[in-house]
């Protein structure tokens, strides 16, 4: 996983943006997160954080891909779908899977561990109807 800031809940706290991630290496082929691996996520928010977790937080996903046209026309789509696109990087060129270009996008929802479960599902079966190398998983931050 390619993050630059935030929390990874049950890892790592950082001071700078409080933001939860579910750590790379419980992860299944394609990106899946393990359902035990949400429960501990939302567990660990609140434990460590005074997020409201009945409330709408700010939910990030993320998209891989060797060529940014194919994560550009992601974009166009995840915006249709009511998504804000927060970034398309370079990546550096020892970037995992292969892939050369990141995207990154935003929700304000209220997620349960279930929710979570399905949207992970739903955002990797785009991933893989849009061709992308990989679905990277989400981070989650306070509401604005």
């Amino acid at each position: 996983m390619m993050r630059s800031k935030g929390l990874v809940l049950g890892l790592a706290m950082a001071a700078a943006v409080p933001a939860a991630r579910a750590p790379a290496e419980t992860r299944t082929q394609g990106g899946r997160i393990p359902a035990a691996e949400i429960e501990a996520m939302f567990a660990n928010m609140k434990a460590q954080t005074s997020w409201d977790l009945g409330g709408p937080l700010t939910w990030g996903y993320y998209f891989l891909d060797p060529k940014k046209e194919k994560l550009e026309t992601a974009a166009k789509e995840l915006q249709r779908m009511g998504y804000a696109v927060i970034e398309l990087r370079s990546l550096s060129p020892d970037a995992p899977l292969g892939a050369d270009w990141q995207l990154h996008v935003q929700k304000v929802e209220r997620q349960t561990p279930e929710s979570l479960e399905a949207r992970d599902e739903e955002l990797y079966q785009f991933a893989l109807a849009h061709g992308l190398k990989s679905y990277d998983g989400p981070d989650v931050g306070p509401a604005p």
